[in-house]
């Protein structure tokens, strides 16, 4: 395939190449910098294609730093990019968004990234990249030579190489677009892509916000952990001191608190039947009969803190901001939710202790904002069981109905202990638990359990039945899918009972908590586009909750624009439950 290009390196050039590619359809689109990091480094090229002739945009001709934002020279550039005229494909657009966004000072509309799309169609397959050399190679059969990726695009004038490097790129864009969307529509996933086409602004917007975070604070949080850390290290060194057969020279032996055979071993010899595993699933549901366990439980909690994040978090502040930007990753996990790295704000603990040191800087507030009992409420939308579905139209606490039907009781006789034991069923049976698992949460015997479960199921029958229809249904589709039509492929042996298990585990919980990343999204689309213009910007998400600062005397209003986007997000979803999301205003992370 022959390449032709043009290298835009004046206005009168660009206005040109820009009103040629306002007529299109579809733009390919990329860009080259000389960092990862859109605080760090320079946007130095911007291509444009429309699959047969790429624009190449020399950033750097037109001026450097913010006057690039509001250069006249450019506005052509900014005008055809923040258009919804035109369907702009990029390979990971968020990367790319956010460089348009931080230099050009505009956002890049109607967006088709064709890494989603890859990822969406390769759903269960964790064997194939979905880098675009990769993508390229797989659905096209050629090979996009990426040598040039690593050059120099700082230097003073770019080679030749690199600006045809460049073009390749971009005028593969759209080859790569039709490629994919072929199987995007034989495989049902449009209404998905769609959805995490238009997540994409909000995710970049998020990520060049950052959040601001209190280092005095995080350091006396940290001292204080260190402290009770190392005290319930003694304490729990003594507790299983009893289990070791050998003493040392010095007389109490020392156990490698870290080692798991040093500590299945010394609680076996204490008589705490633990099965070849310390993992806090196995542990739980023995923390209340042996205090050794929960002593445990407690020192792994706080180790698991300070290992993971530390001092180390704060070599993620972004010295020019004061803030921490985290890199999300929008599809990560088959069911759609979000991971999250450098660092991993997602694992931050809940305890209050931790989460008080992720501030609104002075004048601003943060508006926290999650939904109530989401996954609960899509499984009572999507297995249509009336029981279910009127316990939550009735306002009541559902935990506590659920309580009453199962120990046979009225509602105001339910017990603190009686609400708890049901809300761990009702989750329980979200992630797909079975007789076993339930009775080691519980400490139930297997035959209470089992019975509980039968009066569960009793009350509930068409949640029963749906259910029971998912575990049938995955043995021979081999599939799930949440409500927009998400799709997740599962891979297991038929004739390995633990394999089937999973998979049928698997199959009743990917529609739940795929649905229910898909309603954070649309959330996320619709607050991004009712803050525009307003102090607010979006800062950080956990799963079902949503952060946004503002300054203090917008935050009421805020408040009310965030509650109404996750409402009406819901609402597109769920038609028969009604959707609740939880509200805070306040100067830190907290609910």
């Amino acid at each position: 395939m022959e390449l032709y290009f043009q290298l835009v390196s004046d206005a009168e050039s660009l206005a040109k190449a820009c009103a040629e590619l306002g007529g299109e359809e579809f733009i390919g689109f990329d860009v080259e910098t000389t960092d990862l990091d859109p605080y760090k480094g320079e946007l130095r090229l911007v291509q444009l294609s429309n699959g047969k002739e790429t624009k190449v945009v020399d950033v750097r001709a037109f001026g450097s730093g913010d006057e690039l934002k509001t250069s006249k020279a450019l506005k052509p550039l900014r005008d055809l990019l923040s258009s919804k005229k035109q369907t702009k494909i990029a390979h990971n657009a968020k990367f790319d968004t956010k460089w348009v966004r931080h230099h050009l000072g505009c956002d890049t509309e109607n967006i088709y990234d064709t890494y989603l799309a890859s990822v969406l169609i390769g759903s269960a397959d964790g064997e194939r990249r979905h880098g675009l050399a990769d993508v390229v190679q797989f659905f096209l059969g050629r090979t996009l030579d990426k040598t040039e990726q690593v050059s120099d695009w700082g230097a003073a004038e770019l080679t030749a190489s690199q600006i045809e490097y460049a073009a390749k790129d971009a005028v593969i864009m759209r080859e790569v677009r039709d490629r994919l969307h072929e199987r995007i529509v034989t495989e049902g996933l449009e209404h998905v892509l769609k959805l995490e086409n238009e997540c994409v602004l909000p995710i970049a917007q998020m990520e060049l916000n950052g959040i601001y975070l209190d280092e005095t604070r995080w350091r006396e949080q940290l001292a204080v952990v260190s402290k009770k850390q190392a005290a319930a290290a003694e304490e729990l060194q003594g507790m299983l001191a009893a289990g070791v057969a050998q003493a040392s020279l010095f007389g109490r032996p020392e156990i490698n608190l870290d080692s798991i055979d040093q500590v299945t071993s010394a609680l076996q010899n204490l008589g705490v039947p633990v099965e070849g595993t310390t993992r806090a699933g196995a542990l739980l549901p023995l923390a209340d009969d042996y205090p050794v366990v929960a002593k445990l439980l407690e020192y792994r909690q706080m180790a698991k803190a300070t290992q993971s994040f530390g001092e180390n978090i704060l070599g993620f502040i972004e010295p020019s901001t004061g803030r921490i930007h985290a890199d999300f990753r929008q599809i990560g996990a088959p069911t759609g939710r979000f991971s999250c790295s450098n660092p991993n704000l997602q694992q931050i603990p809940h305890e209050a202790e931790y989460r008080r040191c992720f501030v609104a800087p002075k004048g601003r507030k943060l508006v926290v904002a999650d939904y109530s009992q989401i996954e609960l409420r899509i499984l009572a939308d999507i297995s249509k069981d009336k029981a279910f579905i009127d316990a939550f139209r009735s306002g009541a606490d559902f935990h506590a109905a659920t309580a009453a039907q199962i120990f046979g009781i009225e509602t105001d006789a339910v017990t603190p202990d009686q609400r708890s034991f049901a809300k761990r069923l009702n989750f329980g049976v979200v992630y797909g638990i079975g007789v076993q698992r339930f009775a080691k949460m519980t400490g139930l015997s297997e035959s209470q359990a089992e019975d509980t479960l039968r009066r569960y199921f009793a009350t509930y029958p068409r949640m029963d039945n749906w259910l029971r229809a998912q575990a049938k249904a995955v043995l021979t589709e081999r599939t799930a899918r949440t409500l927009t039509g998400r799709l997740a492929r599962l891979r297991f042996n038929e004739n390995d009972r633990a394999e089937v298990g999973a998979a049928q585990r698997y199959a009743k919980n990917m529609p739940i908590q795929g649905t229910s990343a898909d309603i954070l999204k649309r959330a996320l689309r619709l607050l991004h586009d009712d803050i525009q213009g307003t102090s607010a910007k979006l800062v950080n998400i956990v799963h079902d909750e949503i952060i946004v600062e503002t300054d203090a005397s917008e935050a009421e209003e805020t408040a009310r624009k965030l509650e109404g986007s996750m409402l009406n997000a819901g609402r597109e979803f769920l038609k028969d439950v009604p959707v609740k999301v939880d509200l805070s205003i306040s100067d830190e992370w907290s609910k």
